[in-house]
């Protein structure tokens, strides 16, 4: 299986839309069509710090995107050039375990020195014990936990 990661396109919408509300289902949140519209509209738009790559196969010529990565850059006071965050990381069930999610946090890793970004984060959910295994072999946690205070 070849793979090939890029940035997203518009005509990944469908699937890319696909991948995206699997990932919210992973994490007991159900999808929204008025959230999803927002979040596609701010990757597609150059001037927002919301982006995405697509993990993509290449079969006998059929193509498919078969996993996803939205990121945020954005500005630290601790640094002077800007972090990415890696907000969302999904690839399809049906292939997991083949090095696909490693190639889409490889790409960001590749654009974070090429772009001098200060650093590359995410937050994985504790017993996303899957995860945390490929995870594991960039860096070990952080140790720092996570406190949410939600406007609702």
């Amino acid at each position: 299986m070849t793979v090939t990661v890029r940035p997203v396109a518009s005509a990944d919408r469908a699937r890319w839309q696909e991948l995206f509300d699997a990932y919210m289902r992973f994490y007991k949140r159900e999808p929204s069509d008025e959230v999803n519209e927002r979040a596609w509209t701010r990757i597609m738009d150059p001037a927002s710090p919301v982006n995405a790559i697509v993990a993509e196969t290449d079969e006998n010529g059929e193509k498919k995107v078969v996993g996803i990565a939205n990121y945020i850059l954005h500005d630290n006071t601790w640094t002077l050039t800007q972090v990415c965050y890696l907000q969302d990381l999904f690839v399809d069930p049906t292939i997991r375990a083949q090095g696909v999610g490693q190639q889409l946090i490889d790409w960001l890793v590749a654009k974070m020195k090429s772009e001098n970004w200060s650093r590359l984060y995410w937050n994985t959910a504790e017993n996303n014990y899957r995860a945390r295994g490929l995870y594991d072999k960039y860096t070990p946690h952080s140790g720092f936990l996570r406190y949410v205070v939600n406007n609702a």
